[in-house]
């Protein structure tokens, strides 16, 4: 082949290279664009679900935490199986009827309160559906971003990913207190329903993922549920993730029960100002995601993880401490310290857990380590609304601070204590 020949055909691939990249990066806008829209609706309601049951239902802590565990107890009903089903199923379609079925559960809310039949039952019965479809929506998204990004590219897409999550987080719930504050909660839960059709649509447009072959013979469901529970439980890194991620998680379901009660009840914040309060969590988490990838340059990712953790358990002591006031803005600063924390081991975990798994157990691993760790929130979300029934809602926000301090432990403990980086 002559020189002329070998220029063309290096030409010819480098085409074809960048064509293959524009591709790619074209798919992961739609993914991108798809996954944002759906949190930014969902955040209204993370907002507007508990005030319809504070404001209009009148409903005590207890009857909160029923309505914030039911959506995450779907993760203990079906998140072990929801990792073979995604793998079973095929992926694109599994996702987009997920989307449909969430925002016809949404939807029903504004519909019964314009008949006036809105009750606490409906409401746990929609976060439960959505639960139920978010668990399995969840564990295929995960699974299909390594289809589309590079291996190496993953840390940063990831942290895109978690800054437009935090960027929802801080603009969801202000609008959505804000909307409450207007035109009612369930109106509110409309703009949840839109974004829901919109995210399906996207997803619709997205190409068929490719799934690893099935093995010879295959294997029962609760064989293959096994493989990933051993393959979490028995890594040296990722089963002290998920234990961490466990830890956390519980705290996070008390305070999404005992944040709006403690500000409605303690601090007589209105709809608007609660919607403001919260959303300090997104802006807390916006902050972590944009400097993960530098501070895991700069300390490593095994570092990270470990003073991530510190910080979050720390600041958590902040939240109790609020008034009224500008006594306020230590509730602002502990609730963005949290969040800036848990985002930033959030990332580290979940790139190592999709670049150091076998291709045809991520699905199921994944579905594991939301299993056991987003399975606490519920009990997290139960507990602390019964410690604020019994102690009221500052003490109970208190006795949340001295658990949080279980996460740095279990990662100073083991064998990530002096780990630099996790690979």
């Amino acid at each position: 082949m002559d020189v002329t020949t070998r220029t063309a055909v290096a030409a010819d691939r480098a085409a074809e290279g960048e064509a293959r990249h524009r591709t790619s990066a074209g798919v992961f806008w739609r993914y991108w664009t798809g996954s944002l829209v759906s949190r930014l609706g969902n955040q209204v309601s993370v907002v507007a679900l508990p005030l319809i049951a504070v404001l209009t239902l009148h409903a005590t802590a207890w009857q909160v935490g029923l309505v914030t565990g039911a959506g995450y107890l779907a993760w203990l009903l079906v998140g072990l199986p929801a990792g073979v089903l995604v793998h079973r199923l095929p992926l694109r379609g599994t996702q987009v009827a997920m989307d449909l079925l969430r925002g016809a559960a949404v939807a029903s809310v504004p519909v019964a309160a314009a008949l006036g039949v809105l009750g606490l039952p409906q409401l746990v019965v929609v976060a439960l559906l959505v639960g139920l479809a978010g668990v399995v929506f969840d564990v295929g998204n995960s699974t299909f971003l390594p289809s589309i990004v590079a291996k190496e590219e993953l840390t940063v897409r990831n942290s895109l990913l978690s800054g437009s999550s935090a960027a929802t987080e801080l603009a969801g719930p202000s609008l959505g207190g804000v909307l409450v504050q207007l035109v009612g909660g369930a109106a509110a839960m409309v703009l949840d329903a839109v974004s829901y059709l919109v995210s399906a649509a996207l997803l619709r447009s997205l190409p068929r993922a490719e799934r690893p072959a099935p093995r010879p013979g295959g294997a029962g469901m609760w064989r293959q549920i096994r493989e990933g529970w051993h393959f979490v439980t028995r890594h040296p890194v990722i089963g002290p993730c998920a234990a961490y991620a466990t830890a956390v998680n519980f705290v996070s379901g008390g305070l999404m029960t005992l944040t709006p009660v403690f500000l409605v009840d303690a601090l007589d914040a209105p709809a608007a100002a609660v919607g403001a309060l919260m959303a300090t969590g997104g802006l807390g988490s916006l902050v972590g995601a944009v400097l993960t990838p530098r501070v895991v340059s700069r300390i490593g990712s095994g570092g990270a993880l470990r003073w991530s953790a510190r910080i979050a358990a720390l600041v958590t002591f902040l939240l109790p401490a609020a008034g009224s006031g500008w006594a306020v803005l230590l509730f602002a600063l502990g609730n963005a310290g949290f969040a800036a924390g848990v985002v930033v081991t959030t990332i580290v975990a979940r790139t190592h857990r999709q670049t150091h798994t076998p291709p045809e157990l991520l699905p199921r691993v994944m579905a594991t380590v939301r299993f056991v760790s987003w399975g606490s929130i519920p009990v997290g979300a139960l507990l602390a609304g019964a410690a604020s029934t019994a102690w009221g809602p500052r003490t109970a926000l208190l006795l949340l601070a001295v658990c949080s301090l279980a996460g740095p432990v279990i990662l100073t403990a083991g064998s990530l204590r002096r780990r630099r980086d996790l690979a």
